[in-house]
């Protein structure tokens, strides 16, 4: 049986040094960030490219992220991380597009901008009901994941009852959050990622020296094909092309069509298409357009094209250390193949540091959700609706009331995950259809708030309408229903997430286009106002007759810098990848569109930036 893993005093001083460390930023900041909104949620809008971009990053590394990476690679092989891969192209949006739009709207949060593109009671409620929808739902489950994430890593990494520790973490990050707002989430979130981003390559660089290298590490994979640990897929970076006609079930129920349906729909139309929340939520703290800029195109390299790799390979290598997952790790199944490495190849001193990169992964998720929950609620709900003329104080001290709630609510959440951890995809489904208008709400005056509120409304319909057919199915086959865990089946498919998209993205499109020239458009003054503060560039011809541009419109020029930076992201995230799997030539080549996208990008982007 595998024990837990065993701690020098090494190993404890380092985790004290590094919680100390994060009690002593949420007190140094503690008295700037209380002296305004601003400050408290934005850090005052000062903040360099450098500092708002690895903050990113770090959110994105929650403390079960190498363990996920772990479990697509020991499952249906490397090329499962297109789950994610395929956001380059939307994230890159935020780049080119959203980055400078959104610093220039000047908002304290993403929904405050539905007030200022439209009018009235529908843009109104739209405000509050996002708010709502995401600051509580949404983020219960995104929270609630990541501590149960956490507490299943602790309890096989420590010999500590698992909740004790998450209490003890959580209660940490709260203390910092509350104390120093976004002034500590993103110092943290800096130190944080460097913990991370060393300990997950120093693990990588012994695990892969323990086997002797690659090539011996591949030669070893090559005597376990054919076993459970590995199969002809396991290696491969694109999924295979199923040997079957596309007319049939059984081609729609394969990876491949997974992969085509991720970089052909999934991309453009989720919820967070024009940046996201927290991601919104750092741009708009950058000091000006071209730290904005910047921040995101670091956040992408780093998040697809750098960070994953140390984990693919501590990956890789605990299927030849572990063909098979010992029986007091079940608890995590083939995701405990990263712990076990751990556990087995680190010395003191080394095991600190990771746990610690741990704890850093999971508390800079946690932080950043809950001050932009309660940003949500204090800006968007709080101040529109109940008090709007309070001071500054007031809000502060307000927002620091609903931090402790939303982690307090969360930590329960997170309690009870097992029974509700599969409501993720029906949450994602329900904001499967609004990337679209999102993006065209930037770019095209006839866009309303009834085309955004008809978007959402048909995803969450759409989704709950499916959810309803999957329980009649069950029901009627006289099987036990299982709460978003019972798929709906049409055609002869077991609708997936990737499926569900085919069905709620169109029918999401038909509706709120429809619902666009059945109601009037936002008033001309309203338009006005909103292209003078943005001046994005598209298609605002009756609104901007004459108009004198005094910024240049971010669409000038987009559509050459997205295909350069897409060639600059995936050409060095492959070739990153096929140079640690000696496939040199193809590297070779990766790497040479990457620098052509990496010129372009400074070329027709950067260098025009002040």
């Amino acid at each position: 049986m595998t024990e837990p893993i065993s701690l020098h005093w090494i190993d404890w001083g380092i985790i004290l040094v590094y919680i100390a460390f994060s009690l002593g930023v949420g007190i140094y900041f503690s008295k700037r960030a209380a002296s305004s909104t601003e400050e408290y949620f934005l850090s005052g809008r000062t903040l360099p490219w450098w500092i708002v971009g690895t903050s990113m990053v770090a959110t994105t590394f929650a403390a079960d992220t190498p363990l996920a990476i772990t479990e697509f690679v020991r499952g249906p092989g490397i090329w499962q991380n297109w789950f994610w891969w395929n956001l380059v192209m939307g994230s890159l949006l935020g780049v080119f597009l959203f980055s400078r739009l959104w610093r220039r709207a000047e908002v304290l949060t993403d929904n405050e901008l539905l007030e200022i593109r439209y009018s009235g009671k529908p843009a109104a409620f739209l405000r509050g009901f996002k708010a709502g929808y995401f600051a509580i739902l949404y983020n219960f489950i995104v929270m609630g994941w990541v501590i149960n994430a956490m507490a299943s890593v602790i309890s096989v990494m420590l010999d500590m009852d698992k909740w004790t520790a998450v209490w003890l973490c959580v209660i940490i990050a709260l203390v910092y959050a509350i104390l120093s707002g976004f002034w500590g989430v993103v110092v943290t979130d800096l130190v944080q990622f460097c913990i991370a981003m060393f300990g997950s390559i120093a693990l990588a660089i012994i695990a892969l020296n323990h086997v002797g290298g690659m090539e011996p590490l591949l030669e070893k994979l090559s005597g376990l094909l054919g076993s459970d640990a590995v199969h002809e897929n396991t290696l491969k970076f694109i999924p295979p092309v199923p040997d079957a006609s596309i007319t049939t079930s059984t081609f729609w129920e394969s990876p491949f069509s997974k992969f085509m349906i991720f970089i052909s729909v999934m991309w453009w139309s989720h919820h967070g298409t024009d940046g996201g929340g927290y991601i919104i939520q750092r741009m708009s703290s950058a000091k000006n357009e071209r730290h904005a800029l910047l921040a995101t195109l670091w956040f992408n390299l780093a998040h697809y094209a750098l960070r994953v790799w140390p984990w693919i390979i501590v990956a890789v290598v605990s299927i030849v250390m572990f063909p098979f997952i010992p029986e007091s790790y079940s608890e995590l199944g083939v995701k405990a193949g990263y712990p076990l490495v751990m556990n087995t190849l680190l010395g003191p001193g080394m095991k600190g540091i990771l746990i610690v990169s741990f704890l850093a992964a999971f508390m800079s998720t946690i932080d950043t959700h809950l001050n932009w929950g309660a940003s949500y609620l204090i800006n968007d709900v709080y101040k529109r609706f109940y008090k709007p003329n309070e001071s500054d104080t007031h809000y502060v001290f307000v927002g620091k009331i609903f931090t402790v709630v939303l982690m307090i609510l969360a930590a329960f959440t997170a309690m009870k995950m097992q029974s509700i951890s599969k409501a993720w995809e029906f949450i994602f489904s329900m904001g499967a259809g609004i990337g679209l208008v999102l993006i065209l709400r930037w770019f095209w005056w006839r866009v309303n708030a009834w085309s955004e509120i008809t978007a959402l409304g048909t995803s969450i319909l759409v989704t709950i309408s499916l959810e309803i057919l999957a329980w009649s199915q069950t029901v009627s086959a006289g099987k036990v229903y299982e709460l978003f865990g019972s798929a709906p089946v049409l055609f002869g498919i077991s609708l997936q997430v990737h499926h569900k998209l085919m069905i709620i993205v169109p029918l999401a499109i038909i509706a709120w286009v429809t619902a666009t020239f059945l109601t009037k458009p936002e008033p001309v003054e309203k338009l006005k106002e909103f292209y003078d503060r943005v001046q994005p560039g598209g298609w605002w011809e009756p609104v901007i007759a004459g108009y004198t541009h005094t910024l240049q419109p971010v669409s000038h020029g987009f559509f050459m810098q997205w295909i350069a930076g897409i060639l600059m992201i995936y050409g060095f995230t492959f070739g990153i990848g096929n140079l640690i799997f000696q496939n040199y030539s193809m590297s070779v080549l990766l790497f040479g569109c990457a620098g052509i996208g990496s010129y372009l990008v400074w070329n027709r982007s950067l260098s025009k930036l002040n």
